[in-house]
């Protein structure tokens, strides 16, 4: 009978600490590197497969709306279900107590540009408490490695076909059910849980070792008791990329003004609120990623701070990556140790892709005035909303320059569009124009210059056409 404890616990010293092992997915240790802390330690070895009872929930286009489960120990199971060994197979993988509401909307995101074996992991029997779930993980993890096994024995079905999206805790058991599955073809980690696993040695967490190719979104990676942070501090992908320097996401409430106004109340409400929200953009950044496959593009940078101040625009040479679902095609992904960091911005609501350019304003006038100007930039595929590019005092000869990140792919642009808005409240005297604009594209540098002649009245919108 599978799943049958096999041996008790077998005491090895106190270096070694304890094993025990299950059948059909084997022997678990609680030694080092396992026991890195102390709570790991009280926590204990891993629960039995029985307990954790790890399930696999199947979606296709033949069936998207409710799911056939499936089973490795119950194989004629696969055969019976709409499971396609032509397909490619994605396996979504929640975390901490997670209600599985961001799998199925993956799913459904996912089968509607690609024809796909969808499968949502569901293991929430183990992973009610935090402290059991981290060790819990491993059984679980073997449970997907024996999966992947037996569709390589009994259907001929290769590794190199399964992608396994893990968020959070998720993401190192996917870790480990790829370190247990030689030739896995890719893991995606949704910011992957830090407690207990920062900084520790690479069969803890998830590292590149772990797949083919391994792609990492970060979106709170910060130390959880000091900073407020979910996820890991430590780069584990082939491609790590950092949206907003991956710590804290616009539109996410903060936990730091409810402490200054000394609202505990408040305060407690916020908090789970606060990590849902940061926690929980990763995997809505990668479903928005499928139906946008252009959108996301990150640079490498070596720090988020460099990016900001704009000293990593634009994409290099080798080209830039995109976050999310097509990181994948890349065709640096594999690139080995001392790979770059990349960054890019996001919008605080969705959509939340956004595009980087680089804009300058080479004002004309008759004087030095207060107000606040603003483009619009338009191109064969759309046009942009109010682009603020400086406000307060302005003079006529000098030269703006900024660095946008645009709510809309607008593609060649074709015309740039100037406001200026005064700041006082009467029909002032003083004239501003824009003399020149430069538009560089973040992803290709390409550079486009439009020109005017024309001063128009205040607050009047002014067409630059290229010169």
């Amino acid at each position: 009978m599978f799943g049958i404890w096999i041996a008790s616990f077998l005491f090895f010293g106190t270096s070694a600490g304890k094993e025990v092992c299950y059948e059909r997915v084997g022997c678990f240790k609680d030694g080092l590197p396992w026991t890195g802390t102390l709570s790991r330690q009280l926590a204990g070895l891993p629960w039995s497969p029985e307990e954790i009872n790890t399930r696999f929930l199947l979606y296709t286009r033949r069936n998207p709306k409710a799911y056939q489960e499936i089973s490795a120990v119950d194989y004629p199971t696969i055969r019976a279900s709409h499971f396609g060994t032509d397909k490619v197979t994605r396996i979504n993988i929640p975390g901490w107590k997670s209600d599985g509401k961001w799998q199925q909307d993956m799913c459904n995101v996912l089968l509607k540009v690609e024809d796909v074996n969808c499968i949502n992991l569901n293991w929430i029997n183990g992973s009610l408490e935090y402290i059991h779930a981290v060790n819990n993980l491993r059984v679980a993890g073997a449970e997907v490695a024996y999966f992947i096994d037996v569709l390589k024995k009994k259907f001929g079905y290769p590794p190199s076909k399964v992608h396994l999206i893990g968020h959070s805790l998720g993401a190192h058991l996917a870790g480990e059910a790829g370190s247990r599955t030689p030739g896995l073809g890719r893991i995606t980690g949704l910011d992957p849980a830090g407690p207990y696993f920062h900084n520790t040695p690479h069969e803890v967490r998830l590292d590149p070792s772990d797949a083919n190719f391994v792609d990492v979104i970060h979106t709170n990676a910060l130390r959880f008791f000091f900073e407020f942070g979910a996820g890991t501090i430590n780069a584990c992908g082939h491609l790590d990329f950092y949206p907003n320097g991956g710590k804290h996401m616009p539109g996410c409430k903060d936990l730091i003004t409810p402490l200054l106004k000394f609202d505990f109340d408040a305060y407690k409400e916020e908090v789970s609120s606060f990590f849902d929200c940061n926690h929980a953009r990763s995997h809505r950044f990668y479903m928005e990623s499928i139906l946008s496959p252009d959108a996301f593009i990150a640079y490498p940078c070596r720090s988020y701070e460099s990016f900001k101040a704009g000293d990593c625009f634009h994409c290099p040479k080798e080209g830039c990556p995109t976050m999310g679902h097509f990181a994948d095609r890349f065709h640096l992904k594999n690139r080995k140790p001392n790979r770059a960091y990349y960054f890019l911005n996001t919008g605080a609501l969705s959509p939340f892709a956004r595009w980087r350019h680089k804009l300058s304003v080479k004002l004309a006038g008759n004087n030095v005035t207060q107000g606040s100007m603003f483009l619009r930039v338009a191109g064969k595929t759309g046009k942009t909303g109010e682009l603020e590019m400086a406000s307060g005092t302005l003079k006529p000869g000098m030269t703006y320059t900024r660095l946008i990140d645009a709510d809309v792919s607008v593609g060649n642009i074709t015309s740039i569009e100037f406001v200026w808005k005064e700041h006082s409240f009467g029909h002032s005297q003083y004239k501003l124009g824009a003399e020149m604009v430069i538009d560089v594209s973040g992803k290709y540098g390409y550079e486009s210059i439009f020109c005017s002649q024309d001063i128009k009245e205040p607050n009047i919108a002014q067409i630059l056409k290229p010169c």
